[in-house]
């Protein structure tokens, strides 16, 4: 009796493993190839941060801090009144505004510049220098840089009567808006030299809310300072040209506009977007 007890009992048992129900799971039998697979490779993301740092290097120049974000009230007010004359940003932050002027360079190898540093900037564009190639400012433009009013011919406004300042300035800023599909706000005389004529022909035009002057000026090799500390000041708006070997003895306009940008940095400066502020 005991015997035939004991076969029922394990032939239950066996049909328990058979069908892994039993308490211990049986191990599950690995796909043919499976082991011979090979693990699948792990997938980095670089760090933006990085990829910036890797950016200034390719170019030569120590990392600027990211620009700041936009104030929510812009400190240069432009609502009425006389159109203000700026060259300097009221702010207490360590930032400049770096401008270009005229067109006459136009080198591909600062596209590629700008487009990989993403240095905010604005142009103040002459008509009789840049319409042999308004194409070539139409990808700096994209990148988020304005394009603004820098008269047809570039003369000496205060020379000039009215009707003539008038011209040089109204219609270069429709001539831009038809190529570019952005009107300009803002406006700078050739040489920095205006007069009353000049303010009251700005704001004759509709639609430039400020003149733009500058406190520093890039040379072919060095920064030239209005401030005999030679130090840049919060706020402080740098001029620089579009211009190339046969204007920089040789020099290219990147070269040229990586010694600024080493200069801006060795300061503790950072470059901030002007149209944020005016």
């Amino acid at each position: 009796m005991r015997v035939n007890a004991v076969l029922p009992l394990l032939a239950v048992a066996g049909l328990l493993a058979a069908t892994g129900c039993s308490g211990h799971s049986a191990a599950a039998t690995p796909p043919p190839g499976a082991a011979s697979r090979p693990a699948a490779p792990l997938t980095t993301t670089r760090a933006p941060e990085a990829d910036r740092a890797a950016a200034f290097r390719s170019w030569g120049v120590p990392v600027l801090a990211p620009q700041p974000p936009a104030p929510a009230v812009k400190p240069v007010r432009t609502d009425g009144g006389e159109i203000p004359v700026v060259s300097r940003i009221p702010t207490q932050q360590k930032i400049v505004f770096v401008t270009f002027d005229d067109g006459a360079e136009k080198d591909p190898k600062f596209v590629a510049m700008m487009r990989d540093l993403k240095i905010p900037f604005t142009m103040f564009l002459t008509d009789d220098i840049i319409k042999n190639d308004y194409e070539y400012f139409k990808p700096l433009q994209a990148l988020g840089n304005s394009i603004q009013d820098h008269t047809l011919s570039h003369p000496d406004l205060p020379t000039e009567p009215f009707a003539r300042q008038r011209h040089e300035i109204c219609t270069q800023q429709s001539r831009l808006t038809q190529e570019y599909g952005a009107r300009p706000g803002l406006f700078r005389p050739p040489y920095g030299d205006w007069n009353a004529d000049t303010r009251a022909a700005v704001k004759s035009c509709g639609g430039l809310r400020a003149i733009i002057l500058w406190r520093e000026t890039m040379q072919i090799n060095r920064v030239t300072f209005q401030d005999p500390s030679r130090k840049f000041h919060p706020g402080d708006i740098i001029l620089a040209h579009f211009r190339g070997p046969s204007q920089l003895k040789g020099e290219s306009m990147t070269a040229m506009v990586a010694k600024m940008l080493r200069a801006i940095a060795a300061q503790g400066y950072t470059v901030a977007r002007l149209d944020d502020y005016v």
